[in-house]
């Protein structure tokens, strides 16, 4: 596809993929609603494929508290979430954070076990992106469809998704900016939150971690602490990742340039100047 034949494309198909706070979601949110399907990798996997795991640890939760606990026994109260494309707390909460359960850490083994659910919920999402295409245009009548894929999806490892949102989407990375990224990771900083790591990734730097804290088991560290140290160690680890993926299947714009776009016209122009500079 050239530039200008991606401009005349009547159906236009995007994916935008970035660490989470560089910019994907506010970009998307530019684009007109009533002709533009926003999905949201992320909203979905909180909804469909981890919903019950979810609502199960908030359950498991509430039952510690006794008066919660026979209102729940007693059919009296029930649990929800409530997940939505700009909040998406519950699944973080469900990710948690590795570490000393007196400050709600969990066990090294309970912590994979909830990241191998969030890898396959990931992939799972994503494989949807064509069925939702499909089901966005004949059911809804959206012509353009915009992916919000997850800041995790370069970790997957899984070149199924990758080969399958390039045939149906054209992927644009947006790359931070070095001030970006040290926003990014002072904000990782002040507020640590739940995030995916591959796992030979966790094992690789959970075991610095913990040789440099002189920590003989993973319940003793302090979950916070670890987040924010290793944040940066993630950040900078997804970088040739996310180039990788848009130099074999897609293109890369800036940050600066993406903050620029100001409606549809200004994105479209944004996708087709990358495709000029980037032939594939």
């Amino acid at each position: 596809m050239t530039p200008q034949e991606f401009r005349d494309w009547p159906t236009k198909r995007i994916t935008l993929l970035a660490m989470s706070g560089v910019g994907k979601t506010t970009l998307a949110a530019k684009l007109p609603k009533d002709t533009w399907f926003h999905y949201s990798g992320d909203y979905r996997i909180g909804t469909r494929y981890l919903d019950e795991a979810i609502l199960d640890n908030i359950k498991k939760r509430a039952m510690e508290v006794p008066f919660l606990r026979e209102l729940l026994r007693s059919d009296s109260i029930y649990i929800g979430s409530n997940i939505t494309v700009e909040n998406l707390a519950p699944i973080s909460t469900f990710l948690g954070k590795l570490g000393d359960p007196a400050r709600d850490g969990l066990s090294l083994a309970e912590f994979k076990r909830r990241q191998a659910l969030h890898r396959q919920a990931e992939i799972a999402a994503m494989l949807d992106v064509p069925d939702f295409i499909r089901k966005a245009d004949e059911i809804y009548g959206y012509r353009n469809f915009v992916n919000d894929a997850g800041g995790s999806v370069c970790e997957l490892d899984s070149p199924e998704v990758i080969d399958s949102l390039a045939a149906e989407t054209v992927i644009l990375y947006i790359k931070a900016t070095p001030e970006q990224e040290q926003t990014l990771i002072e904000r990782a900083r002040k507020h640590p939150k739940p995030l995916y790591y591959r796992e030979a990734f966790l094992d690789e730097k959970l075991a610095q971690f913990m040789a440099m804290k002189g920590l003989a088991s993973s319940d003793k560290v302090t979950p916070d602490e670890f987040v924010a140290w290793v944040f940066p160690e993630l950040f900078r680890s997804r970088l040739p990742r996310y180039q990788a993926i848009a130099d074999g299947h897609g293109y890369t714009v800036s940050a600066d340039e993406a903050a620029q776009v100001r409606d549809e016209a200004g994105f479209v122009e944004l996708v087709a100047t990358a495709m000029a500079r980037t032939p594939h």
